[in-house]
């Protein structure tokens, strides 16, 4: 559906749209076709006038597992596709704070760089037992532009949201919970996200789609506060010998 790549599926299940991250042989890591997929997709969803809610899941082991190696190295050395992503970035984190449709994020495993940003940008999250969120731009010298740090303030303290996007450390499951970056922790992350989703559906479609957009106003001037800083200081941070040290022991390590 909605013409996307196909590293994101989408289906239609009635008045629910299942969006599935499609890369499982790569953990759903982010290359250029899925970040632009992403970006294209939710003014599509917004726009399709059947759907009620969204689940958002990634397929196999893990949700995402961040950014793809060989992708950051092209960004690292194309201007014009670093451009481009930082594009894209911004209509991903614009898009989904706008989306007039409820999105369930249904975190099945490992939800790591953008797939933490998809976390928090969801309307409710349901994450597996052995899940984790995790943002670690920083463990590799780039700044979060479309990450946690753009919204976490608004689901947890600002002292905790320091903590995890300065260290990049592992946030699991439970521990998400507690922080108010997940709702619920639970066996079946994709079962109890569809059932969620279907008793959004349910409900008054005037009620749901205005109290979203009520909530989400707050979400998008927070956004909007520090969005383009953030674009810029990410494309800045793509040049630093921090980053390129960064990339070369990552290269050394995949070889």
């Amino acid at each position: 559906m909605y013409d996307m790549p196909d590293e994101v599926e989408v289906t239609a299940d009635g008045p629910l749209r299942i969006i599935t991250l499609n890369r499982p042989d790569d953990l759903n890591a982010v290359n250029d076709p899925l970040h632009a997929g992403l970006a294209r997709l939710w003014p599509r969803l917004a726009a399709d006038p059947d759907a009620r809610a969204a689940v958002l899941t990634g397929r196999g082991r893990a949700f995402s597992a961040g950014g793809d190696f060989t992708y950051l190295e092209e960004l690292r050395g194309d201007p014009a596709l670093r451009t481009k992503s930082l594009a894209d970035g911004r209509d991903i984190v614009l898009g989904m704070a706008r989306c007039r449709v409820p999105v369930v994020a249904a975190v099945n495993g490992p939800a790591v760089g953008l797939g933490c940003s998809l976390v928090a940008l969801s309307d409710v999250v349901y994450m597996g037992e052995k899940a984790h969120l995790a943002d670690p731009h920083v463990q590799v010298g780039l700044v979060a532009a479309d990450g946690g740090p753009l919204t976490w303030p608004l689901h947890t303290s600002l002292l905790f949201a320091k903590e995890y996007a300065f260290t990049g450390a592992r946030i699991p499951a439970e521990r998400a919970v507690e922080m108010g970056l997940a709702n619920h922790v639970v066996a079946d992350p994709l079962a109890e996200a569809l059932a969620c989703a279907k008793r959004i559906a349910g409900l008054p479609r005037l009620a749901v789609e205005s109290t979203k957009r009520i909530l989400n106003i707050q979400l998008e001037r927070t956004v909007l506060a520090t969005l383009d800083y953030a674009l810029g200081a990410e494309e800045r941070s793509f040049e630093t010998d921090d980053f390129a040290a960064s990339m070369a022991r990552l290269a050394k390590n995949n070889a």
